[in-house]
């Protein structure tokens, strides 16, 4: 069974992200050993200058970077990566198995994105949208998108 990790910046703060990621994390233990790590995130002034972000992001950056599993292959989120379908995200998945990738981490950087650092460590930068979602929400949109992808590799139907 392939081992997931979701590495993520930051806790989730709202009931129903935690409820659904946690509904997601149930219906993946059948397909893969799934686990979610959250590293720290740093507070941010309201309106932070470039080199405030940029402090910020290293410090998130440099958590993230310690946090990835030895030996997974890393898979950032991130707006320039390039986008999959569902079933192109499966394939992603099923590919990787095949070739003895025996773990995968998915990286969700913060409010801030993630830093250059973690960007150029990564196998594959991934973008799930061109359109711009809040780094809680996505982390539900993602494990969503995680589960559709191993129904696809399974045939069943969920996905449809």
């Amino acid at each position: 069974m392939i081992a997931v990790t979701l590495l993520c910046v930051g806790k989730l703060k709202e009931g129903y992200l935690r409820e659904g990621v946690a509904e997601y994390q149930k219906r993946l233990a059948k397909f893969c050993a799934f686990e979610v790590v959250e590293v720290a995130d740093v507070k941010i002034p309201d309106e932070p200058s470039d080199a405030e972000a940029a402090k910020v992001l290293a410090s998130e950056g440099a958590a993230v970077l310690a946090r990835i599993p030895k030996n997974a292959m890393v898979l950032a989120l991130a707006v320039e990566g390039g986008a999959v379908s569902s079933p192109g995200f499966a394939e992603l998945i099923g590919a990787a198995a095949s070739r003895g990738t025996s773990h995968l981490c998915f990286v969700i950087g913060g409010s801030l994105g993630l830093a250059e650092t973690v960007k150029r460590s990564a196998d594959r930068l991934l973008s799930v949208s061109p359109m711009t979602f809040p780094h809680q929400l996505m982390r539900l949109l993602f494990v969503e998108q995680l589960y559709r992808a191993f129904t696809i590799l399974h045939h069943q139907t969920y996905h449809k």
